[in-house]
């Protein structure tokens, strides 16, 4: 059994934590004065079908965290595998993470849901958490969009793609919205 001082937390943790690959998502919300606010995420996962909710997990520190507590709502875009620079530049330590980006606001929220995306999903806050340096804000889905393509991964610090896997007979393959 490894002694409490071998273990490193940050790096040990860090290191186990990038071995699970992961999807991108760009997380969206709008600030007071109508700005708009865009971050790259990868934790961020479904929670429950009924009702159907979701959840992102946003470090206090980030620029996004306050406006999107504020707001009540945001937008969430599963990057498809040909966007890993959009998920770049919307990690970047830019003003403007949106800007040249193809976006569109959401007609539920009004948040920013990009183009291309392999899902556009728009949320409503219902519950915050905090846990460690990082608050987890549960969100109620209000709309879906989804169109086919490979999803983009990320995996030990690299932006990478799955291929395709055939859809079983019978599953939907076409765009399809919920709303």
């Amino acid at each position: 059994m490894p002694r409490a001082d071998d273990f490193r937390a940050a790096d040990d943790f860090r290191a186990a934590m990038a071995s699970f690959a992961s999807g991108v998502t760009i997380v969206t919300t709008l600030e007071s004065d109508g700005s708009r606010l865009a971050m790259t995420a990868t934790a961020f996962t479904a929670v429950s079908l009924e009702p159907p909710l979701c959840l992102v997990c946003v470090d206090r520190r980030a620029r996004a965290h306050a406006p999107l507590l504020q707001h009540g709502s945001f937008g969430v875009s599963i990057l498809a595998a040909e966007q890993e620079p959009v998920a770049a530049q919307c990690a970047a330590p830019i003003r403007d993470r949106l800007a040249g980006l193809r976006w569109r606001p959401g007609a539920r929220t009004g948040c920013p849901l990009l183009s291309g995306a392999l899902a556009v999903l728009e949320c409503q806050l219902v519950e915050a958490h905090p846990a460690g340096d990082h608050d987890i804000l549960l969100g109620q889905i209000e709309s879906v969009q989804v169109r086919e393509g490979n999803p983009l991964l990320y995996w030990r610090t690299r932006y990478g793609a799955l291929r395709a896997v055939a859809a079983e007979p019978g599953q939907p393959t076409a765009e399809r919205r919920v709303n």
